[in-house]
């Protein structure tokens, strides 16, 4: 295999159907522990289940990273491997991606390798992962393929709308009060990845519809101007269409696709949330 792409869980594909010829892709889960239970994030990962589970366990849950010798085992097989994390300002997966990266090094200093913080998750991963496809089928070296991803990744953005905070209240990542008015007043939390690869609240929409134009707006404000967008969402086809319509009245001719979030990221963004992906200055 000449190529292959390498991603943590905290991308939203298992795998790729449609992977350019000579490419090959592999996710490396990561965990949930919910109270006893531990839920792998892979193929055989029963989402629902892990939901249910969460919002019925009163205690506090949290995700494990994969370990180095996970990585390293997927790095395996490719004469040229581009592997991408989650942000490394939320997880230790960077960090073992890049232990890996030493080890299959020793092993092999022949194999090129990079490694991505994508300072991110969701659906902007996920629009880089496609991306890499692409530029993969091209006829172009090791270098030139890094030289390009980077580039692209300085022109891409991630956007969250979460509906329910429950989790977030429960790690202490969010006052109870705050927790229970999102609740009871039906808003969405609107906010982005920001540059060093925190969660950064934007905006507090109430109802769905409000959302939506909230989104928009702050996608403008950061530089969309019709490029793709991919929107991973926890059981929300709903917002999809209606971010869609919205996009589409102002750029008809923009791509949007939709893609269900893996387990971590449905962990984090809850029923109903999204973490949407999008281009800028295109």
């Amino acid at each position: 295999m000449k190529w292959k792409i390498v991603v943590d869980s905290g991308c939203d594909f298992k795998k790729i159907d449609s992977l350019s010829e000579g490419v090959g892709f592999q996710s490396v889960p990561l965990t949930i522990q919910i109270g006893s239970e531990i839920f792998v994030d892979d193929e055989g990962i029963d989402i629902d289940q892990m939901m249910d589970t969460m919002y019925a366990t009163k205690t506090s849950a949290g995700s494990s990273c994969p370990s180095p010798d996970a990585f390293l085992q997927a790095y395996k097989g490719a004469e040229n491997v581009i592997a991408m994390t989650i942000t490394s300002g939320l997880s230790g997966s960077h960090n073992s991606a890049l232990i890996a990266k030493n080890l299959l090094l020793e092993e092999n200093p022949d194999v090129n390798i990079h490694v991505i913080d994508s300072l991110s998750a969701g659906g902007e991963m996920d629009l880089i992962v496609l991306e890499l496809n692409r530029i993969m089928a091209q006829d172009l070296s090791f270098e030139e393929v890094v030289e390009a991803i980077t580039a692209y990744q300085e022109r891409t953005k991630l956007l969250f709308v979460l509906a329910k905070v429950d989790n977030l209240v429960k790690n202490g990542r969010l006052n109870k009060l705050v927790g229970k008015v999102v609740g009871l007043l039906n808003i969405r939390m609107v906010g982005q990845a920001s540059d060093e690869g925190k969660l950064e609240l934007l905006q507090k929409a109430r109802g769905q519809k409000k959302a939506v134009i909230a989104s928009f707006d702050e996608m403008v404000k950061a530089g969309y101007a019709g490029g793709r967008v991919l929107i991973a969402h926890a059981k929300n086809e709903k917002i999809c269409q209606q971010l869609t319509e919205k996009i589409h009245s102002q750029f008809p001719e923009a791509e949007v696709i939709y893609q269900e979030t893996s387990g971590l990221c449905s962990f984090y963004a809850e029923d109903e949330g999204i973490l949407l992906g999008y281009e800028i200055g295109i």
